[in-house]
């Protein structure tokens, strides 16, 4: 479930007649769990609860103070493209060469599980969508996907090791 379903779910539970929507949802990828309540009523807590496969004493679980009916502020389309012109890109051109950069600071994985085969690894091919590592934030784990065709050219981090914000994480050769 992304932000943008998210919002929808969100302005739906706000316009219908529903007081209250909990959502729990798997992902095969990540084997991890997500667990979503929306509530209009200020009497419930909202709880979201992420959970993975990976030895942990119990559920991490981020509880919020109790919340009024939902508001949620849209933003219109030439707010949004707007913003996302002026965000540094996931994929910068640098000559013959793309730069994968990180989204968000994190801890940087080359494979799903530590016994697992990596993503990817340098000659190989990748394309739009293909999955070239994981990056770990506040125990979730966020799949880095290539935003173009091509071949890894040179994986500028180690895995295990931390990165920041807009470091470059790849080069990819273009296609």
């Amino acid at each position: 479930m992304d932000l943008k379903d998210l919002k929808n779910l969100i302005k739906m539970v706000d316009e219908s007649n529903v007081n209250e929507v909990e959502i729990e949802q798997d992902n095969a990828k990540t084997k991890g769990r997500l667990k979503i309540r929306i509530s209009k009523s200020g009497t419930t807590h909202a709880m979201a609860v992420v959970q993975h496969s990976a030895p942990m004493a119990m559920p991490h679980h981020v509880p919020t103070q109790h919340l009024p009916p939902p508001a949620v502020q849209f933003e219109s389309q030439e707010t949004i493209e707007k913003s996302k012109s002026e965000r540094p890109a996931g994929a910068v051109e640098q000559g013959n060469f793309i730069e994968v950069k990180s989204p968000i600071v994190g801890t940087f994985y080359r494979s799903p599980a530590p016994d697992a085969d990596v993503y990817v690894q340098v000659g190989s091919s990748v394309k739009p969508g293909q999955t070239l590592c994981i990056i770990e934030a506040m125990k979730i784990m966020n799949e880095i996907e290539s935003e173009s065709s091509g071949k890894i050219a040179k994986i500028l981090v180690e895995n295990g090791q931390p990165v920041e914000y807009n470091q470059t994480l790849f080069l990819i050769e273009k296609a």
